[in-house]
């Protein structure tokens, strides 16, 4: 059976890597799925929700920020991320604050300045994303 052989990095760590049958993540063009065979590609992640398919069945969930993803034509495939994490390390609590946090920034700034009013919206699209994952996760457990 062709497998994929996965790194999923972001600044501070390796947050996994291994090998599976199937990843799919969401892209600046929407969600696109990879299975072994798939053609070289280099694009653009938006901050969204990761699952990959292990080669022993297991499901994996992650919240990805912004960041790039290449896949080799060795079914190689790299995901540099600004911020990557399991569904296991998120903290719903501590995601609602800063979804709550992030929704006020962008209450607050919506007039004033262009590149804040970006940042601010990146910044809770982001907590979306891991709110999201951290309530799948919460279900699978």
């Amino acid at each position: 059976m062709s497998k994929l052989v996965y790194k999923i990095i972001t600044p501070e760590r390796i947050v996994l890597e291994g090998e599976a049958v199937s990843l799919s993540v969401m892209t600046e063009n929407g969600e696109i799925t990879i299975l072994p065979g798939h053609i070289p590609l280099v694009s653009l992640l938006k901050a969204g929700e990761m699952r990959l398919k292990t080669v022993d069945g297991k499901d994996e969930l992650l919240a990805v920020s912004t960041g790039v993803i290449e896949v080799q034509t060795s079914n190689q495939i790299v995901i540099l991320a600004e911020s990557a994490e399991r569904s296991e390390e998120l903290e719903l609590a501590q995601i609602e604050a800063a979804k709550t946090r992030a929704e006020e920034a962008l209450k607050n700034i919506r007039n004033r300045d262009d590149v804040g009013f970006a940042d601010a919206a990146a910044h809770l699209e982001r907590e979306l994303a891991r709110f999201r994952v951290a309530l799948k996760g919460k279900k699978r457990r």
